[in-house]
Protein backbone atom coordinates (compact mmCIF):
# COMPACT_ATOMS: atom_id res chain seq x y z
CA UNK A 1 0.00 0.00 0.00
CA UNK A 2 1.66 3.30 -1.22
CA UNK A 3 1.29 6.29 1.57
CA UNK A 4 2.48 9.77 1.64
CA UNK A 5 4.60 9.62 5.16
CA UNK A 6 7.96 11.81 4.32
CA UNK A 7 8.58 14.19 1.21
CA UNK A 8 10.92 11.72 -0.11
CA UNK A 9 8.54 9.09 -0.71
CA UNK A 10 7.78 10.52 -4.21
CA UNK A 11 10.61 10.90 -7.01
CA UNK A 12 10.80 14.25 -8.69
CA UNK A 13 8.93 13.08 -11.61
CA UNK A 14 5.97 12.33 -8.92
CA UNK A 15 6.09 15.64 -7.89
CA UNK A 16 6.08 17.17 -11.16
CA UNK A 17 3.20 15.08 -11.94
CA UNK A 18 1.28 16.17 -9.27
CA UNK A 19 1.97 19.77 -9.95
CA UNK A 20 1.07 19.63 -13.72
CA UNK A 21 -2.19 18.10 -12.09
CA UNK A 22 -2.69 20.70 -9.40
CA UNK A 23 -2.28 23.12 -12.05
CA UNK A 24 -4.41 21.46 -14.47
CA UNK A 25 -7.38 21.31 -11.85
CA UNK A 26 -6.93 24.75 -11.56
CA UNK A 27 -7.94 25.76 -14.69
CA UNK A 28 -10.47 23.47 -14.95
CA UNK A 29 -12.15 22.25 -11.63
CA UNK A 30 -15.67 21.08 -13.41
CA UNK A 31 -13.46 17.90 -15.05
CA UNK A 32 -12.47 16.85 -12.11
CA UNK A 33 -15.80 17.35 -9.94
CA UNK A 34 -16.70 13.73 -10.06
CA UNK A 35 -12.74 12.14 -9.46
CA UNK A 36 -13.04 10.45 -6.31
CA UNK A 37 -17.25 9.86 -6.47
CA UNK A 38 -18.29 7.17 -3.77
CA UNK A 39 -14.74 7.50 -1.74
CA UNK A 40 -14.38 8.56 1.78
CA UNK A 41 -11.88 9.99 3.35
CA UNK A 42 -11.14 9.69 7.33
CA UNK A 43 -9.89 12.74 9.21
CA UNK A 44 -7.76 12.24 11.88
CA UNK A 45 -6.83 14.92 13.74
CA UNK A 46 -5.12 14.64 17.25
CA UNK A 47 -4.20 18.28 16.82
CA UNK A 48 -5.96 21.39 15.72
CA UNK A 49 -5.69 22.49 12.67
CA UNK A 50 -7.76 24.99 10.13
CA UNK A 51 -6.08 25.29 7.13
CA UNK A 52 -4.43 21.32 6.48
CA UNK A 53 -8.07 19.73 7.77
CA UNK A 54 -10.27 22.07 6.00
CA UNK A 55 -8.52 21.81 2.85
CA UNK A 56 -8.31 17.96 2.97
CA UNK A 57 -12.05 18.21 3.38
CA UNK A 58 -12.58 20.53 0.35
CA UNK A 59 -10.27 18.69 -1.49
CA UNK A 60 -12.51 15.33 -1.08
CA UNK A 61 -15.56 17.24 -1.74
CA UNK A 62 -14.23 18.84 -4.33
CA UNK A 63 -13.50 15.49 -6.24
CA UNK A 64 -17.34 14.44 -5.31
CA UNK A 65 -16.17 12.24 -2.43
CA UNK A 66 -17.18 12.49 1.30
CA UNK A 67 -15.83 13.07 4.53
CA UNK A 68 -15.56 11.68 8.25
CA UNK A 69 -13.28 11.53 10.93
CA UNK A 70 -12.26 14.24 14.11
CA UNK A 71 -10.61 17.46 14.64
CA UNK A 72 -9.47 16.95 17.80
CA UNK A 73 -7.95 13.79 19.99
CA UNK A 74 -10.80 14.53 22.61
CA UNK A 75 -13.67 13.30 20.54
CA UNK A 76 -11.77 9.92 19.20
CA UNK A 77 -11.46 6.72 21.57
CA UNK A 78 -7.67 7.89 22.02
CA UNK A 79 -9.23 9.04 25.19
CA UNK A 80 -10.16 5.60 26.32
CA UNK A 81 -6.55 4.96 25.67
CA UNK A 82 -6.92 3.29 22.31
CA UNK A 83 -3.44 2.95 20.18
CA UNK A 84 -2.66 4.76 16.79
CA UNK A 85 -2.32 1.18 15.65
CA UNK A 86 -5.95 0.11 16.61
CA UNK A 87 -7.69 3.66 15.43
CA UNK A 88 -6.50 2.83 11.76
CA UNK A 89 -7.79 -0.93 12.01
CA UNK A 90 -10.84 0.43 12.56
CA UNK A 91 -10.63 3.32 10.43
CA UNK A 92 -9.81 1.48 7.40
CA UNK A 93 -12.97 -0.27 7.81
CA UNK A 94 -15.12 2.70 7.03
CA UNK A 95 -12.78 4.68 4.93
CA UNK A 96 -10.70 4.14 1.29
CA UNK A 97 -8.34 6.84 2.55
CA UNK A 98 -6.77 8.52 6.07
CA UNK A 99 -5.18 11.82 6.48
CA UNK A 100 -3.57 12.20 9.77
CA UNK A 101 -2.30 14.78 12.31
CA UNK A 102 -0.83 13.90 15.35
CA UNK A 103 1.43 15.58 18.37
CA UNK A 104 3.97 12.51 18.34
CA UNK A 105 6.32 12.06 15.64
CA UNK A 106 6.40 9.57 13.73
CA UNK A 107 2.37 8.42 14.28
CA UNK A 108 1.53 8.38 10.71
CA UNK A 109 4.17 5.78 9.87
CA UNK A 110 3.19 3.60 12.94
CA UNK A 111 -0.30 4.14 11.40
CA UNK A 112 0.90 3.15 7.83
CA UNK A 113 2.43 0.37 9.15
CA UNK A 114 -1.17 -1.12 10.09
CA UNK A 115 -3.26 0.36 7.75
CA UNK A 116 -5.51 -0.89 5.01
CA UNK A 117 -5.98 1.80 2.84
CA UNK A 118 -3.48 4.71 2.11
CA UNK A 119 -2.12 7.30 4.84
CA UNK A 120 -1.21 10.72 4.38
CA UNK A 121 0.81 12.40 6.79
CA UNK A 122 -1.12 15.82 7.97
CA UNK A 123 1.93 17.09 10.24
CA UNK A 124 3.61 14.60 13.15
CA UNK A 125 4.81 16.75 15.64
CA UNK A 126 7.92 18.55 15.16
CA UNK A 127 8.80 16.54 12.69
CA UNK A 128 7.53 16.30 9.13
CA UNK A 129 4.54 18.01 7.21
CA UNK A 130 4.71 16.72 3.10
CA UNK A 131 1.67 17.83 2.01
CA UNK A 132 2.26 21.81 3.35
CA UNK A 133 6.07 20.80 1.34
CA UNK A 134 3.49 20.21 -1.68
CA UNK A 135 1.44 23.11 -1.37
CA UNK A 136 4.57 25.01 -1.09
CA UNK A 137 6.44 23.49 -4.07
CA UNK A 138 3.20 23.97 -5.93
CA UNK A 139 3.28 27.64 -5.22
CA UNK A 140 6.66 28.32 -5.82
CA UNK A 141 6.09 26.97 -9.45
CA UNK A 142 3.25 28.60 -10.09
CA UNK A 143 5.09 32.28 -9.29
CA UNK A 144 8.43 31.43 -10.10
CA UNK A 145 7.70 28.56 -13.07
CA UNK A 146 10.53 26.55 -11.62
CA UNK A 147 12.05 24.87 -8.53
CA UNK A 148 15.93 25.15 -9.52
CA UNK A 149 18.35 27.63 -9.20
CA UNK A 150 16.71 29.50 -6.75
CA UNK A 151 17.89 31.36 -3.26
CA UNK A 152 15.73 30.50 -0.27
CA UNK A 153 14.95 32.30 2.77
CA UNK A 154 13.63 30.69 5.90
CA UNK A 155 13.24 32.79 8.93
CA UNK A 156 11.96 32.47 12.63
CA UNK A 157 11.34 28.75 14.51
CA UNK A 158 13.52 27.13 12.68
CA UNK A 159 13.86 23.95 15.25
CA UNK A 160 10.79 23.01 16.07
CA UNK A 161 9.29 24.15 12.20
CA UNK A 162 7.86 20.76 10.67
CA UNK A 163 7.24 22.71 7.50
CA UNK A 164 10.78 24.17 7.34
CA UNK A 165 11.99 20.67 7.99
CA UNK A 166 9.99 18.97 5.11
CA UNK A 167 10.42 21.77 2.56
CA UNK A 168 13.97 21.85 3.02
CA UNK A 169 14.01 18.27 2.20
CA UNK A 170 12.62 18.73 -0.82
CA UNK A 171 13.58 21.81 -1.94
CA UNK A 172 17.79 20.09 -1.71
CA UNK A 173 16.95 17.70 -4.36
CA UNK A 174 16.57 20.32 -7.12
CA UNK A 175 19.88 21.56 -8.55
CA UNK A 176 21.71 25.16 -7.82
CA UNK A 177 19.63 26.25 -4.58
CA UNK A 178 20.81 28.16 -2.29
CA UNK A 179 19.58 28.59 1.28
CA UNK A 180 19.67 30.79 4.02
CA UNK A 181 18.60 30.00 7.52
CA UNK A 182 17.81 32.54 9.65
CA UNK A 183 16.59 32.18 13.33
CA UNK A 184 18.08 33.06 17.34
CA UNK A 185 20.39 30.23 18.46
CA UNK A 186 17.84 28.57 20.28
CA UNK A 187 15.72 27.87 17.50
CA UNK A 188 18.26 26.66 14.54
CA UNK A 189 17.53 24.64 12.00
CA UNK A 190 18.61 20.59 13.22
CA UNK A 191 21.79 19.44 12.01
CA UNK A 192 20.25 16.76 10.12
CA UNK A 193 17.74 19.22 7.94
CA UNK A 194 20.80 21.41 7.51
CA UNK A 195 23.41 18.64 6.17
CA UNK A 196 20.70 17.85 3.32
CA UNK A 197 21.63 20.99 1.50
CA UNK A 198 25.54 20.58 1.45
CA UNK A 199 27.31 23.56 1.21
CA UNK A 200 24.73 25.80 -0.06
CA UNK A 201 23.44 26.73 3.01
CA UNK A 202 24.28 29.47 5.57
CA UNK A 203 23.13 30.31 8.98
CA UNK A 204 22.39 34.17 10.32
CA UNK A 205 20.78 35.76 13.07
CA UNK A 206 20.63 39.18 11.19
CA UNK A 207 17.06 39.15 8.16
CA UNK A 208 17.82 42.69 7.11
CA UNK A 209 21.39 41.53 6.07
CA UNK A 210 20.21 38.87 3.53
CA UNK A 211 16.25 39.60 2.59
CA UNK A 212 18.00 41.17 -0.70
CA UNK A 213 19.33 38.39 -1.94
CA UNK A 214 16.77 36.04 -1.78
CA UNK A 215 14.02 34.88 -4.36
CA UNK A 216 12.02 33.91 -1.95
CA UNK A 217 11.40 34.15 2.33
CA UNK A 218 9.99 31.21 4.10
CA UNK A 219 8.66 33.15 7.26
CA UNK A 220 7.39 31.10 10.62
CA UNK A 221 5.91 31.95 13.95
CA UNK A 222 7.53 30.95 17.17
CA UNK A 223 5.34 27.69 17.85
CA UNK A 224 4.14 28.37 21.61
CA UNK A 225 3.36 25.10 21.91
CA UNK A 226 6.65 23.33 21.18
CA UNK A 227 7.98 25.67 24.26
CA UNK A 228 8.26 23.81 27.74
CA UNK A 229 9.33 26.88 29.31
CA UNK A 230 6.78 30.19 28.94
CA UNK A 231 9.62 32.09 29.98
CA UNK A 232 11.61 31.37 26.45
CA UNK A 233 9.02 31.52 24.60
CA UNK A 234 8.13 34.92 25.17
CA UNK A 235 11.48 36.25 24.89
CA UNK A 236 11.81 34.95 20.82
CA UNK A 237 8.33 35.59 20.07
CA UNK A 238 8.86 38.68 18.46
CA UNK A 239 12.52 38.38 17.39
CA UNK A 240 11.13 38.73 13.98
CA UNK A 241 8.87 40.80 12.50
CA UNK A 242 8.71 40.96 8.71
CA UNK A 243 7.39 44.87 8.05
CA UNK A 244 7.41 47.71 5.14
CA UNK A 245 10.95 48.95 6.32
CA UNK A 246 12.58 45.26 6.07
CA UNK A 247 10.77 44.19 3.32
CA UNK A 248 12.01 47.88 1.48
CA UNK A 249 15.34 46.46 0.97
CA UNK A 250 14.11 43.22 -1.00
CA UNK A 251 13.28 42.33 -4.78
CA UNK A 252 10.31 43.57 -6.52
CA UNK A 253 9.84 39.90 -7.41
CA UNK A 254 10.41 38.16 -3.88
CA UNK A 255 7.82 36.02 -2.98
CA UNK A 256 7.02 35.97 1.14
CA UNK A 257 5.63 32.54 1.79
CA UNK A 258 3.83 31.12 5.34
CA UNK A 259 2.53 28.14 6.33
CA UNK A 260 0.29 29.82 8.43
CA UNK A 261 -1.55 30.50 11.44
CA UNK A 262 0.39 33.83 11.65
CA UNK A 263 0.54 35.37 14.73
CA UNK A 264 2.79 38.71 14.43
CA UNK A 265 6.14 37.73 12.46
CA UNK A 266 4.62 39.35 9.34
CA UNK A 267 3.17 42.94 9.60
CA UNK A 268 -0.52 42.69 8.82
CA UNK A 269 1.10 46.22 6.90
CA UNK A 270 2.58 43.85 4.62
CA UNK A 271 -0.82 41.58 3.31
CA UNK A 272 -1.66 44.11 0.83
CA UNK A 273 2.43 44.15 -1.08
CA UNK A 274 2.02 42.35 -4.37
CA UNK A 275 4.96 39.57 -2.71
CA UNK A 276 2.94 38.55 0.14
CA UNK A 277 1.65 35.61 -1.18
CA UNK A 278 0.38 33.39 2.03
CA UNK A 279 -3.27 33.27 1.92
CA UNK A 280 -2.32 32.60 -1.98
CA UNK A 281 0.08 29.59 -0.78
CA UNK A 282 -3.28 28.29 1.22
CA UNK A 283 -5.49 28.64 -1.65
CA UNK A 284 -2.86 26.35 -3.68
CA UNK A 285 -3.41 23.67 -0.66
CA UNK A 286 -6.77 22.65 -1.53
CA UNK A 287 -5.81 21.75 -5.43
CA UNK A 288 -2.35 19.76 -4.56
CA UNK A 289 -4.03 17.70 -1.66
CA UNK A 290 -7.18 17.12 -4.69
CA UNK A 291 -4.47 15.99 -6.98
CA UNK A 292 -2.53 14.03 -3.83
CA UNK A 293 -6.07 12.03 -3.24
CA UNK A 294 -6.78 11.06 -6.82
CA UNK A 295 -3.04 9.73 -7.19
CA UNK A 296 -3.03 7.51 -3.63
CA UNK A 297 -6.59 6.56 -4.54
CA UNK A 298 -5.80 5.31 -7.91
CA UNK A 299 -2.38 3.53 -7.30
CA UNK A 300 -4.80 1.97 -4.34
CA UNK A 301 -7.60 1.12 -6.82
CA UNK A 302 -4.84 -0.79 -9.57
CA UNK A 303 -3.00 -2.43 -6.66
CA UNK A 304 -6.53 -3.82 -5.36
CA UNK A 305 -7.10 -4.99 -9.39
CA UNK A 306 -3.65 -6.69 -9.73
Amino acid sequence: MRHLIDPSDFTREELAALIERAEDIIRRPAFYADACKGKILATLFYEPSTRTRLSFESAMLSLGGSVLGFANADASSATKGESVADTIRMVSCYADICAMRHPKEGAALVASRFSKIPVINAGDGGHQHPTQTLTDLLTIHSVKKRLTGLTFGFCGDLMFGRTVHSLVKALSAYEDNRFIFISPGELKIPAYVREKTGNTAVESENLEEHIGGMDVLYMTRVQRERFFNEEDYVRLKDRYVLDKQKLSRAREDLAVLHPLPRVNEISVEVDADPRALYFEQARYGRYIRMALLMKLLEEAQTKERA
